[in-house]
């Protein structure tokens, strides 16, 4: 809507998005809202119904669903355009809200699942012998409300959101072995091949003194090693199968699957996540877990058809990450740093952000960068990985691989590497042009060092001008490392793409029934 003056007063005309191709044919904006101005005398009140009660539009001051129409177009006054963008985006809102309160309602009453009723030896004996840290009391919780779910018959549907480092692997883990209590196998997707194998072999070192039998299935494995694993999910041997999105091919058959879990379930298409579903005739329990910090208000209005755990707390012992912010001029003292901790054996990321609207100005910028690294950490002194999104994914997981098996030790990428990589022996994240991403982008990558013993580092480094938003992420990212507080933080400052509106309407999302 723009706000032009004629004739000393002051009139709203709209502004009507097009495309070339209609451009082309002469049917550009203002074309489009001459159109418009034109048939809209024709739209009569019963072309357009009201879809709320009288009762509920007195209460919340909403202007009537037809006016809205009008005036959201060519509205009298800026207060008539307000209060017509008001309703139109609370409608928006009560009837996605109410969609996912109708699902998940459904889904509780007529949904069948499997039953796990029974704890017994595979997760008394790992809980009891084998487990390597005291569960937190909010992982507890989290397994308290799994069990819970998935003794009673239904379809369990659950996001699982926890900070990096909070043990969501551990929680899955003991849910997996539950499942094999009751006779099901499981399954967990993860979204690349070093994130599947990472699982694999941390999932197999805890259970190698256990009659569990676990396989991994990528992309990569084939031929006569796919054949035995193939035919061990499809006759029941395999337990816990653990993969990238080639677990959910058609030739991957399970004997009787009753645990799906999705990691960084963003990752994933919903068509992906449902193909795994699909894969027993009762559809199995789905465990869908995250790092990426969402505000808990958030997450209840994007996954409102899922039920919410949450992991809060982080095991005790676990270091912070120490969090400073550098600038530009700063840089020859952050790479003397980063020298001083590859002396004494660490490894270290250097990150650099995707700013441009071309592959070709990404990948040069990346370019760049690297050969000023290459310049600071000259070979055969110093090795580094580079990782970036235009590699073939061969490339990309051989570079990956050789950071892990400290073969190197620096990882140049993009952000590629915000999710998945496991390395504790690498103890400083480098963020070039840190002012470029968002709250909780820096606190992904952020998470990717802190996962061993030592102590570790995060530079987020910037130019010297910087706006007030920057400003404030630069100051939050080092004053707490808490993702929870950060994702409520990232909120407040980018604003919410939703409507504020009252408390009340909690009550009629609640209260009023879809007939």
């Amino acid at each position: 809507m723009d706000s032009r003056k004629t004739g000393g007063k002051a009139f709203l005309e709209p502004i009507y998005p097009s495309t070339e191709k209609l451009k082309a044919k002469n049917l550009g904006g203002r074309q489009l809202g001459k159109l418009t101005q034109l048939l809209l005398p024709h739209v009569k009140p019963q072309d357009i119904p009201e879809n709320f009660p009288q009762k509920m539009i007195e209460e919340l001051k909403l202007m009537p669903r037809f006016e809205a129409f009008q005036q959201i177009h060519f509205p009298q006054t800026q207060k008539h355009y307000e209060a017509a963008l008001r309703r139109l985006k609370f409608e928006e809102i009560f009837l996605a809200q109410m969609r996912m309160n109708l699902l998940r309602s459904q889904r509780h009453r007529f949904s069948k699942g499997v039953v796990f009723d029974a704890v017994g030896d595979h997760f008394n004996t790992f809980y009891n012998q084998y487990l390597p840290f005291e569960l937190t009391g909010a992982q507890k919780r989290v397994l308290k409300e799994i069990r819970n779910d998935t003794a009673r018959g239904k379809q369990m549907n659950r996001l699982l959101q926890g900070d990096v480092g909070s043990g969501k692997t551990i929680v899955a883990l003991l849910c997996m072995l539950l499942a094999a209590d009751n006779g099901f196998q499981s399954v967990l997707m993860a979204p690349t091949e070093i994130l599947a194998r990472q699982h694999f072999q941390g999932i197999s070192s805890l259970l190698k003194d256990m009659n569990i039998r676990v396989a991994l299935l990528t992309g990569s494995v084939k031929g006569k090693e796919r054949k035995p694993i193939l035919r061990g999910v499809a006759d029941g041997s395999i337990h816990l199968l653990i993969g990238t999105h080639a677990v959910i091919e058609d030739t991957v058959q399970f004997q009787n699957l009753g645990l799906v879990i999705v990691d960084e379930q963003h990752r994933f298409g919903v068509a992906q996540r449902a193909r795994l579903w699909e894969k027993n005739h009762t559809p199995p329990h789905v465990l869908v877990m995250t790092a990426t910090p969402i505000p808990r208000t958030l997450a209840m209005t994007a996954y409102g058809d899922l039920d919410y755990s949450v992991i809060d707390e982080l095991p005790p012992g676990r270091q912070p990450i120490q969090t400073v912010h550098r600038l530009d001029s700063d840089r020859s003292n952050v790479m003397d740093f980063l020298k001083a901790e590859i002396a004494l054996g660490r490894q270290v990321y250097v990150i650099f952000p995707l700013i441009e609207e071309s592959d070709k100005l990404d990948y040069e910028n990346l370019m760049r960068g690297y050969d000023e690294i290459k310049t600071y950490f000259p070979e055969p002194e110093y090795w580094i990985s580079m990782v970036h999104g235009k590699q073939p994914a061969i490339q990309k997981e051989e570079n990956m691989r050789r950071f892990v098996e400290h073969d190197t030790q620096i990882m140049v990428s993009t952000t590629v590497i915000e999710v998945g990589v496991n390395v504790p022996n690498a103890s400083v994240m480098v963020i070039e042009s840190a002012e470029k991403f968002g709250l909780s982008q820096l606190h992904q990558l952020r998470g990717r060092v802190g996962r061993g013993a030592e102590k570790s580092y995060c530079i987020l480094l910037t130019g010297k001008k910087l706006g007030n938003v920057a400003r404030e992420r630069m100051k939050i990212m080092t004053s707490t490392n808490n993702g929870f507080v950060i994702a409520e933080k990232d909120l407040e400052l980018r604003g919410p793409a939703i409507l504020k509106v009252p408390a009340k309407v909690v009550w009629w999302t609640l209260s009023w029934r879809i007939l």
